[in-house]
């Protein structure tokens, strides 16, 4: 296991996994038809620190830290997180979750705020909350989720 710094090789592996990711309509507001072209400013931009978890070659994870607001709000690192299907269940996530706080600190972030973990979401609330987030709002019918209809989503944060 190693998680790294992503490159531009990484790209196609990355969008393989961010595409299974949003397919499904439940945890992320990405259109499932979101084209290959919008990664770039989905998960590549500029103001963007992205990560994979790789593993024998295969990335299994990636993530994102960027600063939740520009300027004078830009302290609060956001960060956001997948794992491919096939990696479900494998701890990727915790180690995901578990090196974003170390990389946010050595970027000189003093908090991390997640801005819409959607309720439904169950699995990603609990290890949120196990690494020291805590809920501090909820937005109501925040997703349009693709079999629930509308869900709330909470806002999180923890200081680093």
């Amino acid at each position: 296991m190693n998680i790294r710094k992503a490159s531009k090789d990484d790209y196609d592996q990355i969008w393989e996994i961010f595409h299974q990711v949003i397919q499904t309509g439940d945890t992320y507001v990405f259109n499932p038809d979101t084209p290959k072209s919008d990664l770039q400013k989905h998960w590549f931009a500029d103001y963007m620190h992205t990560y994979v978890y790789e593993e024998n070659g295969k990335i299994l994870g990636t993530y994102i830290i960027k600063p939740n607001q520009i300027d004078l709000g830009s302290h609060i690192a956001n960060a956001s997180y997948m794992v491919h299907p096939s990696g479900q269940g494998m701890g990727i996530g915790k180690a995901l979750c578990q090196h974003s706080i170390i990389e946010a600190k050595k970027l000189g972030f003093r908090s991390m705020q997640f801005n819409l973990v959607i309720s439904t979401n169950t699995s990603a609330v609990r290890l949120w909350q196990k690494y020291g987030f805590k809920i501090v709002g909820t937005i109501p019918n925040a997703l349009q989720h693709q079999k629930n209809g509308l869900v709330d989503a909470y806002v999180m944060y923890r200081e680093l």
